[in-house]
């Protein structure tokens, strides 16, 4: 028979078990385009100039400023150079190159007339305006020089980052690689989509939520449905994925009550279960089994999600390496008002519109059931543990359900 204690956990304290679960990820080398959303785990270093080379910043013709300070002129085309040559002869006084966006400016040259300015001749061009020396002209290493640390060990590797790590030659770049989640959802009364319910039956919901909330924090997610509610079962078919995850999520099978398999299998086993003075949530587990980080969250959708959203997301985030792993935070009034059970920090759920003076609105009951609620919210209203009541009009902590 499994013991339930009926001391509360805190929620700052099953936070910081969960956390120390799940260490930093190893350093890997990963190609350039696979790194979006990674965290860079070494300082980048330039190891080529940027621009490589003097280049024209425009459409026109390569010349000296001087040979068209007086306007108009005319000056013969003594070369074509388009973007990708690799070499051209040198500009001589009197004359002009034309010359396209992004190619070299050849030797002797000073300045580069837009073609605008110009009659668009091929052989001999007609100038209009005078241009001063160095105009439209991108000079090498303007932008990053030999030996520039770009990037600093742990920025998050967005398109720009990978744009430049790009244009700097780089293929591959050091990362601390995704963590591999297994999500496990048990349930004898869960079937999949497509399937006539039988009395009793429900479609699995959680396995399906929780890896995408993996996959959104920059996690790789398993996922493993229609585990019934047999212990030996659930061991079987654990067993042959532990060796190749970081972290094993569960969903359901924690509570009190008889039949609750996840709780069957690991008690004594390395997972020790709590209940955290939360709500939606209360029933949690974290620990190791066989090695492998073990959480476990209660089978109730909302209290599913939320409890991922406040102990395990932030626990993934700093095992990527990012140095902010919570979710943005605003304050804001509350547009109605709401109750909260005594010693329970409640997290109801909330839509925020910073066009009426950062007002929150809460959507649906406290009711751990009730996913439409959840599902066109994008914040969390934090209640204190110690509040039971706050009107309308009061300031609370709203945590967002999007951004990082």
């Amino acid at each position: 028979m499994v013991h339930v204690s009926n001391t509360l956990t805190r929620v700052a304290d099953h936070k910081a078990r969960v956390a120390g679960l799940v260490g930093a990820m190893p350093v890997v080398e990963s190609p350039v385009a696979d790194c979006l959303g990674l965290v860079l785990a070494e300082d980048l270093v330039a190891t080529v100039p940027l621009p490589p080379f003097d280049n024209s910043a425009m459409d026109g013709y390569a010349v000296r400023a001087a040979d068209v300070a007086s306007v108009p002129v005319e000056l013969p085309v003594v070369e074509d150079i388009p973007a990708g040559r690799t070499a051209s002869g040198p500009l001589a006084a009197g004359t002009a190159h034309r010359i396209m966006t992004g190619a070299p400016v050849p030797v002797g040259a000073d300045a580069v007339v837009q073609v605008e300015w110009t009659d668009g001749g091929t052989a001999v061009v007609r100038v209009d305006r005078p241009v001063a020396v160095g105009q439209n002209v991108r000079r090498m290493a303007d932008d990053v020089a030999v030996g520039t640390t770009v990037l600093r060990a742990g920025v998050p590797l967005g398109p720009a980052q990978l744009g430049l790590a790009a244009a700097l030659g780089f293929g591959t770049l050091p990362v601390r690689r995704r963590p591999r989640v297994l999500v496990l959802s048990t349930g004898s009364e869960l079937v999949g989509p497509g399937v006539a319910l039988e009395p009793g039956q429900i479609y699995e919901s959680n396995g399906v939520m929780l890896a995408a909330a993996v996959r959104e924090a920059g996690g790789e997610a398993e996922l493993l449905r229609f585990v019934p509610d047999d212990v030996e079962q659930f061991h079987a078919a654990i067993a042959p994925r532990l060796a190749s995850v970081d972290l094993l999520l569960t969903s359901g099978g924690v509570s009190a009550g008889a039949y609750e398999v996840v709780k069957d299998a690991f008690t004594g086993r390395g997972v020790e279960f709590t209940k955290v003075a939360m709500q939606p949530g209360g029933p949690q587990g974290a620990g190791r089994y066989q090695g492998v980080a073990v959480a476990t969250l209660p089978g109730n959708p909302v209290s599913a999600q939320v409890s991922f959203e406040v102990f395990i997301r932030p626990a993934l985030r700093a095992a990527m390496g990012f140095s902010r792993v919570e979710r943005p935070t605003a304050a804001a009034r509350l547009s109605a008002p709401i109750t909260s059970p005594a010693g329970r920090t409640q997290f109801r759920r909330g839509a925020y519109d910073p066009e009426s003076g950062r007002v929150v609105t809460p959507v649906g009951g406290p009711g751990s059931h009730l996913l439409s609620a959840l599902a066109v919210s994008d914040c969390l209203i934090e209640v204190p543990e110690d509040v039971t009541e706050l009107a309308a009009g009061t300031e609370v902590a709203v945590r967002f359900l999007h951004g990082e």
